[in-house]
């Protein structure tokens, strides 16, 4: 292992979710999923995003999941019935949930979330408050995936979060393993952003796509950030790998999420390529990672001035430069001719 995959591993050590908490999560999302399964109409019920993928990041946030309502039970509920919003189910449904979850949570309340009831707990473990979010979808009569609520426009988008599962843990368990511990870092880089340039799904979909069987950990990172970077430079979608959701869509104008893409890819790069020495892949990981790795010692003008004088190429990104990454030539030391003996 080299230093690259080291120190990220270091990482892992700070943005891991710490198992309380997390337990805690499932224990909430189970005992919302086994409330929602008696909701009228109700088929079945699925746990979705970081839980099941196991991506949750520290602190531990949102436990996703959802209830598939028969829309035979519900005639006139959604596009293929009467047109009726989601609007009044979701609420129907809160009001089932609230005092079943207050007969274990005496503070719980439900509220909502763009894509159905919200329930928080009011009981801290850990310092951590987990919340669920419980998806109200609806059985589609024609084409794959189901309705799901958009709270914000009261209207039905179609959808297919247990395919999304099912895909994202797919494969042999070494590439799962790798693929979790990829998105857990893009996570963790994304969110160093004031307002951060992509969804977890968008990370997500971005690890499935890119990361092939027997990569290590850098060079899976490496991949994905500069395979993202080159699609979004070239304006290019990025599809919904169940192929029923419109194409996912950036948080940030494209230019803006191209350049911070570009730049970590580099970063990740110049830290591969210098793998045999730590500081230099410090140094190029504490621009990338700054809340977690901090620069070493020696990075100052002088460190730069070595690092250009390395017979491998660097970046901007190595030098703190600003400005989109670009590649800087190695310069020769006064006398050097380039021939050795």
């Amino acid at each position: 292992m080299g230093h690259t995959e080291d120190i990220l591993n270091d990482i892992r050590g700070q943005i891991d979710a710490q198992p309380q908490p997390l337990a805690e999560a499932r224990t909430r999302l189970d005992l919302i999923r086994s409330s929602a399964i008696g909701f009228t109409g109700a088929l079945r019920t699925y746990r979705s995003g970081s839980l099941p993928q196991h991506t949750f990041i520290h602190p531990v946030g949102d436990g996703d999941g959802g209830v598939v309502l028969d829309r035979r039970v519900y005639p006139r509920l959604g596009p293929e019935g009467g047109g009726e919003t989601p609007t009044d189910i979701t609420g129907a449904l809160c009001a089932l949930l609230g005092p079943a979850v207050r007969k274990v949570y005496p503070k719980a309340r439900c509220g909502t979330s763009k894509r159905g009831p919200k329930i928080t707990f009011g009981q801290p473990v850990d310092g951590q408050d987990p919340t669920v979010d419980l998806v109200v979808a609806l059985t589609r009569k024609e084409g794959a995936g189901l309705w799901i609520p958009n709270l914000e426009t009261d209207r039905w988008e179609a959808s297919d979060p247990e395919r999304h599962v099912e895909l994202f843990t797919g494969g042999a368990l070494s590439l799962r393993r790798t693929r979790r511990r990829v998105v857990r870092l893009l996570k963790a880089w994304n969110k160093q952003y004031g307002q951060p340039g992509f969804s977890s799904h968008n990370l997500t979909v971005w690890a499935w796509e890119f990361i092939e069987p027997r990569m290590g950990l850098a060079k899976a990172l490496s991949t994905v950030l500069s395979k993202a970077a080159a699609r979004v430079e070239a304006g290019q979608a990025t599809k919904d790998p169940a192929g029923v959701s419109p194409n996912v869509k950036l948080l940030v104008v494209r230019e803006v999420a191209a350049r911070r893409l570009r730049s970590t890819a580099d970063g990740v790069a110049e830290a591969l390529a210098m793998d045999e020495d730590r500081e230099a892949v410090q140094s190029a990981l504490s621009r990338v990672f700054y809340r977690y790795v901090d620069a070493p010692a020696t990075d100052s003008l002088a460190g730069k001035i070595a690092a250009l004088r390395k017979p491998s190429p660097v970046t901007t990104v190595t030098l703190g430069l600003s400005g989109p990454a670009t590649a800087v030539r190695p310069t020769r030391a006064y006398g050097d001719t380039g021939y050795h003996a």
